[in-house]
């Protein structure tokens, strides 16, 4: 029995590998002149912003071991449709696969609206958002362009990781459960000679505070956790936010001397960056970690919608059951992808929309067991947003989060089931 437990312990070590990296940031804010319009909120009617209150980024970090290579993007974006990677992918050109890039949106409600850069979107309805071809080329252009930049700026690096839980800092938005994801995971890339290259924090929360009324660009609080982290750090740091398993978890507001929605945003950011600096500094970086990366294919089940559409989602997206009869087979993908990143002891597990904390929380301990990571994280809203995904219970029960999501009952077990195959190719290429 010893002997096949310590078996078992070592078939999870992953192999490692002396890595190069890049690092690199493009402003995703469009121009005044573009009219872009902001995303998160029907009631906003595809206006376009009226300002910029801080401007919004995509930043990237290529990883290489010398024959493969791998782009983690993470933006300041509510979400990306289908099309959106696929486009980045064919422009990239220089050999860059699908596989090799994992899209990490914050699902900041104060950036660009997802529905004006997806071209399957031909129904020009204001609440679901117009599609602009303009600012769909310049957002592409501008994820080319960061991969791109960071790609060519390749040094040696060491990297680590450390997470731990931070109780009071979000909660679960629905009356039916109480579970959060609690953990903040905080990865150190530096260069081999201690210069830090970038700082990942995942942490789960909705990035909601501002509402549709708030008319300007922002990065939200994710946007201020990212500025202070780079300002604490200093040396020319690029902090990268991505989200987790957000789907019914939101913030807790931090007591603040004012009562604007951007003040609530900019203290809840300061904070949380001002604690994930400090915890930064603690990581212990190593020069061999293990790297791999893996995309699943996973077929869904066929789109609908939810009963309690018409009374929640339908109204506020201004939507029939005859335009949606129309509308999701045009616009809902019947295949997505769960694409997985193994990063020292960071393993990133990419989910394509809003999955619950339930859901969440489960497909972490499995990781783990799966693939022995000491740090496995959620990255939610990977590389396109599908909808929500809950469990059959939650998807019964009803209310807002149910009501957005296409798939019925069956979504979350699907894409669960999904990501859980792709760890077991991921463990599987890490031995080989």
């Amino acid at each position: 029995m010893a002997l096949l437990t310590a078996f078992v312990a070592a078939s999870k070590v992953a192999t490692s590998a002396e890595l190069v990296a890049g690092a690199s940031r493009v402003d995703l804010t469009p121009p005044m002149s573009m009219n872009a319009p902001l995303g998160g909120y029907g009631a906003r009617m595809n206006r376009p912003a009226e300002g910029v209150h801080d401007r919004i980024f995509a930043k990237a970090v290529v990883l290489s071991d010398g024959e493969r290579r791998f782009a983690l993007v993470t933006c300041d974006m509510l979400g990306l449709a289908p099309p959106v990677k696929q486009e980045i992918i064919k422009r990239l050109g220089d050999g860059w696969t699908a596989e090799q890039v994992l899209i990490l949106p914050s699902h900041s409600h104060s950036a660009i609206e997802m529905n004006a850069i997806n071209p399957n979107n031909t129904f020009g309805i204001p609440q679901i958002g117009i599609h602009d071809p303009e600012l769909y080329d310049f957002t592409v252009n501008h994820f080319v362009d960061v991969i791109q930049r960071a790609a060519d700026e390749l040094q040696p690096v060491v990297i680590g990781t450390t997470s731990r839980d931070i109780p009071g800092w979000n909660r679960n938005r629905r009356k039916d459960s109480t579970l959060t994801d609690n953990e903040i995971t905080i990865t150190r890339i530096d260069t081999t000679d201690g210069k830090p290259l970038a700082a990942l924090v995942n942490f789960t929360a909705h990035p909601t505070m501002m509402s549709e009324r708030e008319m300007m660009f922002s990065g939200g609080w994710p946007g201020a956790l990212q500025r202070t982290m780079e300002a604490a750090i200093g040396e020319g740091v690029t902090a990268m936010y991505y989200n987790g398993a957000q789907g019914d978890q939101t913030t807790i507001g931090r007591k603040t001397g004012g009562n604007s929605a951007w003040e609530r945003s900019a203290q809840y950011g300061l904070e949380l960056g001002l604690l994930a600096a400090e915890d930064w500094k603690s990581i212990k970086t190593h020069r061999d970690v293990a790297f791999d990366f893996h995309l699943q294919p996973i077929d869904l089940p066929e789109s609908s919608w939810h009963p309690d559409f018409m009374s929640t989602g339908g109204a506020e997206y201004g939507l029939s059951e005859e335009i949606l009869t129309e509308l999701l087979p045009k616009m809902q993908p019947r295949q997505t992808t769960s694409g997985s990143l193994r990063l020292g002891d960071l393993l990133i597990i990419g989910i394509p929309g809003e999955m619950s904390a339930e859901l969440g929380l489960n497909l972490k301990a499995q990781a783990k067991e799966i693939t022995g990571a000491p740090h496995p994280v959620i990255g939610g809203l990977a590389n396109e947003w599908i909808s929500y995904i809950l469990t059959a219970k939650a998807y019964n029960t009803g209310r807002y989060e149910a009501s957005v999501s296409f798939y019925g009952e069956t979504l979350g077990e699907t894409i669960t089931q999904g990501a859980i195959t792709g760890l077991q190719e991921l463990n599987d290429d890490v031995h080989q």
